[in-house]
């Protein structure tokens, strides 16, 4: 869903080939490079082992043009410690401090904590049916309640799926207006 994509802006250092991810980090929407005359250039997706095959010397610097998630780092201690956090590796290695911009899907706060949820808010009945299949599978309850119970916590996902491919993606500028068959 859109609604739960954030924007933040952090800077790469020279010479430092890592970029570390927001705490609250889930999935990249896009990662856009800013260079020293303010033009965006949105860096392109590609697997850790493309980078360090096309760049293999880290010492060969410039503007980052590749991207890629690399796995949680690790402390220099005995034994290393594995952190949660994820990071970037850019290829090649940015050859000056420049401004990042990145767009991400986030992890939104618990139900348990949080006061209001984007979920309970917009899509009470996915919730709903969602907890009360897991709570009556866990209780061994009739099947044919849990049936019932999947049934309407697809027809809420349905709805939920619908907004997040379609209506939060489109304008009517640019796409149209939605239209259904009449039949």
């Amino acid at each position: 869903f859109p609604s739960i994509r954030k924007n933040v802006t952090g800077t790469t250092t020279a010479t430092n080939k890592y970029l570390s991810s927001p705490t609250d980090f889930l999935a990249v929407y896009s990662m856009a490079v800013i260079d020293g005359s303010g033009n965006y250039e949105y860096l392109l997706n590609k697997d850790v082992n493309f980078i360090r095959a096309a760049f293999p010397n880290p010492a060969t610097t410039g503007i980052p043009k590749y991207y890629a998630l690399f796995g949680p780092p690790t402390t220099d201690t005995n034994p290393p410690v594995i952190t949660n956090e994820l990071t970037f590796i850019l290829g090649p290695t940015p050859d000056a401090a420049y401004s990042v911009e990145l767009h991400y899907y986030y992890y939104p706060e618990s139900i348990v904590t949080a006061n209001t949820t984007w979920l309970g808010d917009n899509f009470d009945s996915a919730l709903l049916y969602g907890a009360l299949i897991e709570a009556y599978t866990y209780m061994k309850g009739e099947s044919d309640v849990i049936a019932d119970y999947s049934r309407r916590y697809e027809e809420a996902m349905i709805l939920a799926k619908r907004l997040g491919d379609g209506m939060e993606r489109r304008d009517a500028y640019r796409s149209g207006q939605v239209r259904m068959p009449v039949n």
